[in-house]
Formats: C-alpha cells, sequence, structure tokens
C-alpha cells in the first residue's frame, strides 16, 4: 500500500508525462485545466497512465462524471441544479466542490478537479 507522498509523486510524474509539464508546476493545489493545460483527450491518457502507475482500473464515470453535466434533469441554463451538485458530490467524495457549488456554471467544471483531488482519489482506490 503506497504512502500518500508516493500517490502523489507517481499522480505527478503522470500528470508530467501525459501534459509536458514540469514537476513544479505539479502542485496539489494545481487545477487540471486551468493551470496545467488538461483538455477533455488529455484525460484519457492520465487515466491510462495512472491504471498503469497503480495497478487498477478507473472507471471514466468515477472520476469525471459528464453525464450530471449533461442531463436536462441536473443542468438549467448553463448551471448545475442543486440536485446536480448533491449527485456530484456524492459521485466524487474526493474533490472539493465548494467553490463550483458557490457558482455552478456548467463550463467551470473542468477548472474544478485539483491534482489534490486526484491523488485523494487514487488514494481511496489504493487504501492509501
Amino acid at each position: 500500500m503506497p504512502t500518500k507522498e508516493e500517490v502523489f509523486e507517481k499522480v505527478q510524474e503522470a500528470l508530467m508525462d501525459a501534459l509536458g509539464v514540469d514537476d513544479d508546476e505539479v502542485t496539489p493545489s494545481a487545477t487540471m485545466v486551468g493551470d496545467l493545460g488538461a483538455e477533455s483527450i488529455d484525460f484519457l491518457d492520465i487515466v491510462f497512465r495512472l491504471e498503469k502507475a497503480f495497478e487498477i482500473e478507473i472507471p471514466r464515470s468515477e472520476l469525471f462524471p459528464e453525464d450530471i453535466l449533461t442531463n436536462a434533469d441536473y443542468v438549467k441554463d448553463g448551471k448545475v441544479t442543486p440536485e446536480g451538485v448533491a449527485e456530484l458530490k456524492k459521485r466524487m467524495p474526493f474533490a472539493d466542490l465548494s467553490k463550483f457549488e458557490a457558482n455552478p456554471v456548467v463550463q467551470d467544471f473542468g477548472n474544478l478537479l485539483t491534482v489534490n483531488d486526484l491523488c485523494r482519489y487514487i488514494e481511496t482506490k489504493v487504501g492509501a
């Protein structure tokens, strides 16, 4: 079972390789999209690298619940409804959704996930 530090190091390495960023850019508070420039296609590569590094399987819907963001029951006028935010919290207990909850614009969701959130997710999968 890896330590939290080992999880961060492997996540950092996967992100550096997938996104072509330097180690000093991959900080716990860095956002995947806003700070590291990840695009949707990059997430496939990131997930693949994390699965390989940790020998786990990562269902895409667990890490990126896009079905909620495209569901008319959870989105009204470009914003995620309170029900949608509750569903996101349930599906993404590893992510800090407090900022998003204050202004839940669907287009801003991509800027939500941080390196630390990703590490917490991996920790739940590997029992760190």
